[in-house]
């Protein structure tokens, strides 16, 4: 049978009370007494019953993640990191697919699948303030990704505009003029097309050139025959760009994979960048230019939030003061932009 804490306390000689500060972190126990416990522990093998203490705290020891596509490199990294981080804490994580879809979004702000969580990490694509506003689950919430909503909400995501800015400016660095862009789109709930975008748009307008929406072909998805479609296009232009800064990797590969069918070379015919810094693109060939959102750091935050309203609507009778955080990034130069 496993190991109680009764059975710890007559091992070490102290009483249960001490073995739960213990093994609950508290730092008022003298050092002398708590190498005692942690030896009585490690001897007995004791593990913590995590759900009768959650139960006695009022909590599930579960939250939630809701993303729109499980498949896709860059959520499925991210996924990884936030059960890390929720590991650390004594979390499970149960995973939701949203699709996208607005009403699945608008589900998951009502409840899991009527599942109690004490809390819930969400990257909506559809749903704004509104939605938002109407909300009747208290369950504690952490937004990711770039839906930028003004509202009571804790929020975390990088600066997308300012990264798409920094490639755009890095592939003019190389002389590069004529730049095309891979992943607009006209959906006005496409934040994350907008952002980057704009971001896109502003390099070229401090370099003194103009935009040329004929250089930036609309993408329903972000996939990989979505860039190589697109890209198609670009290379059927009278002019085809010089350059190709992608809204994401999978985009980025695709356009590639068109590119070298085409008997081009990349970057010497024409450069390509991405956005994600997916493991594919570092083993593509060639190896993918890319920006690196800081994903352990999204998550670790993210995780974070979500922790300090659970204990602060125990321990303080309400939530803290909602947050924006903007995580890091950087531009990650490699050889489909440099050779």
């Amino acid at each position: 049978m496993a190991a109680s804490l009764k059975d710890v306390a007559a091992l070490a000689g102290v009483s249960v009370k001490t073995v739960s500060n213990v093994v609950n972190g508290y730092t008022y126990v003298a050092p002398p007494t708590r190498e005692k416990v942690e030896r009585a522990l490690a001897e007995l093998d004791y593990r913590p019953n995590l759900s009768a203490r959650n139960l006695r705290q009022g909590r599930t020891g579960v939250i939630a993640l809701a993303l729109p596509e499980l498949d896709a490199p860059y959520f499925a990294e991210l996924t990884r990191f936030v059960i890390d981080a929720a590991a650390e804490r004594g979390w499970t994580v149960v995973i939701e697919q949203t699709d996208g879809r607005s009403e699945r979004e608008r589900q998951v702000l009502e409840g899991i699948r009527e599942q109690r969580v004490d809390g819930l990490l969400f990257h909506p694509i559809t749903v704004g303030q509104d939605e938002l506003a109407d909300r009747n689950d208290t369950t504690a919430l952490v937004l990711l990704g770039e839906r930028v909503i003004d509202g009571p909400t804790h929020h975390v995501a990088i600066d997308n505009q300012r990264a798409a800015r920094e490639m755009t400016e890095h592939l003019l660095s190389l002389g590069h003029t004529r730049i095309g862009a891979i992943g607009r789109q006209t959906n006005p709930s496409a934040n994350t097309a907008r952002l980057r975008l704009a971001g896109y748009r502003e390099a070229l307008a401090s370099a003194g050139l103009p935009y040329e929406e004929v250089l930036a072909p609309p993408t329903v998805f972000y996939h990989r025959s979505d860039g190589a479609a697109a890209m198609a296009q670009l290379l059927a232009l009278d002019e085809p760009p010089q350059a190709v800064f992608c809204f994401n990797d999978l985009l980025a590969l695709g356009a590639q994979r068109t590119a070298l069918a085409h008997g081009l070379r990349v970057p010497g015919d024409v450069a390509i960048a991405g956005f994600d810094d997916i493991e594919d693109g570092r083993y593509s060939t060639p190896t993918l230019t890319t920006v690196c959102p800081d994903k352990e750091q999204i998550a670790r935050i993210a995780v974070e939030m979500l922790e300090q309203q659970v204990f602060g609507v125990r321990r303080a009778g309400g939530r803290p003061r909602p947050r924006e955080v903007t995580a890091a990034h950087r531009v990650v130069v490699r050889e489909s932009t440099t050779g």
